[in-house]
């Protein structure tokens, strides 16, 4: 999956309009135009595409967390300059306030099965000897369930 494919999912799950992205990317402190914005969230057969880089998405995620969550004491998270699905994952769990419990039964509104043990791999630090990589069919069937339970 692309940046901007997880943008443009995320928007659609969540309804946001222009100005809630730029919203989203002002509470990380990164400002963003409108044009930017449209530009990530054309179409991929589109020749005015441009490619959401890491930085960027990374940046939404934690705007996203910002409004979910409110805003934590201290300095703001230095977005990553590279997200793995992993770490997007990671980033939509602590928006959404979701448990173990919650992913699972999200996932199986796609259809995907998964266990308890399964997904904490999923959570690990890669250098751990239990990490699993996820992979980009389980965070397009996360993204899946996500929509029908928000737009059902």
């Amino acid at each position: 999956m692309t940046n901007n494919d997880i943008l443009r999912r995320v928007r659609y799950i969540f309804d946001l309009g222009d100005d809630a992205m730029i919203r989203l990317f002002a509470l990380a402190e990164r400002e963003v135009t409108r044009a930017e914005v449209s530009a990530w969230l054309k179409k991929d057969e589109d020749p005015d595409l441009r490619e959401c880089q890491d930085v960027d998405l990374a940046t939404f995620l934690n705007g996203l967390i910002i409004d979910r969550r409110g805003r934590r004491e201290g300095p703001l998270p230095v977005p990553e300059t590279y997200l793995t699905n992993n770490l997007i994952l990671t980033k939509l769990k602590i928006a959404l306030s979701l448990s173990s419990d919650d992913i699972i039964a999200i996932l199986a509104l796609a259809d995907y099965r998964m266990s308890k043990h399964e997904l904490s791999a999923l959570f690990r630090k890669p250098t751990h000897r239990s990490y699993r990589p996820c992979l980009n069919q389980m965070l397009r069937n996360f993204l899946a369930g996500l929509q029908r339970k928000h737009r059902p």
